[in-house]
């Protein structure tokens, strides 16, 4: 969710994958558990960002990277909320941020914390952007492939 009250199919994958993290992140505690939700949305596009790239696929990463700065967009609206705690949660549990800050005594730099957040999802973005624009304009982009992982091997083909 970007802004209050709007959503996308995008958030819809975004609050599943956060409340994944939740559980998959549970082992660790109280704590950890609710650090979880978010750190798994942002885990999630940070994979797929590293892998494309690995794979020598410049221009495929940008996407991913674009994910990740849009759930920074949406933690930050999260976050912001901390204090207010006025959005609607998923079963009407806690607020994560209001319970991480709080119990930190961070709770009045909710609205600071978000702006860096949205801040640094703003950068992300941008990043994606001027990457895929270069990968494109140097012709790695449109399904090409460069450095190892496009040179094909025997291994590659049956």
């Amino acid at each position: 969710m970007t802004t209050r009250g709007t959503s996308r199919w995008l958030d819809s994958l975004d609050l599943a994958i956060h409340e994944a993290g939740h559980l998959v992140f549970a082992f660790g505690g109280e704590t950890l558990m609710l650090l979880g939700g978010t750190l798994l949305q942002l885990l999630v596009p940070a994979a797929f960002v590293v892998a494309l790239w690995r794979q020598g696929d410049r221009h495929g990463a940008t996407v991913p990277l674009w994910w990740l700065g849009q759930n920074c967009w949406n933690i930050s609206v999260y976050l912001q909320d901390a204090r207010a705690e006025a959005l609607p949660l998923v079963g009407g549990g806690e607020h994560d941020w209001a319970l991480l800050l709080g119990s930190a005594g961070w709770l009045e730099h909710d609205l600071l914390l978000g702006r860096l957040v949205h801040l640094t999802g703003v950068l992300l973005y941008g990043a994606a952007v001027v990457g895929g624009w270069m990968s494109l304009r140097s012709g790695e982009g449109a399904g090409a492939r460069s450095g190892p992982a496009s040179q094909p091997t025997s291994s590659s083909y049956p």
